[in-house]
């Protein structure tokens, strides 16, 4: 019996709270149940899933420390690392305009 069906999960109820999404993140942990069968099930996105797992294992690792990050943190650290990726694309595609400006054409890789 997976953890849905133990805490009474109705594949029809639209709200997901807290204790569901955990009780729905622990199944696939266990691999009780995968991804895909979870979106069928539920009526929900893939994507919505995967985010709700990859928000619960940053928040396992978090609970795990010796010295747990507040939340604050968390999401300060996590726009940090979000900026430095929009900067390498930004650079990224500069590079590309620039390129395309010089030679006609984009770099073939």
């Amino acid at each position: 019996m997976t953890e849905q069906e133990q805490n009474g999960a109705n594949p029809d109820v639209k709200r997901w709270t807290a204790k569901r999404k955990a009780a729905l993140i622990l199944d696939l942990i266990k691999g009780t149940t995968t991804v895909n069968q979870a979106a069928r099930t539920y009526d929900l996105t893939a994507a919505e899933i995967e985010e709700w797992l990859e928000e619960g294992l940053r928040g396992m690792e978090n609970n795990l420390r010796s010295r747990p990050k507040d939340v604050a943190e968390q999401y300060e650290s996590q726009i940090k690392d979000l900026q430095a990726k929009v900067g390498e694309l930004v650079l990224e595609v500069d590079v590309l305009k620039k390129a395309k400006r010089l030679f006609g054409q984009p770099p073939q890789e």
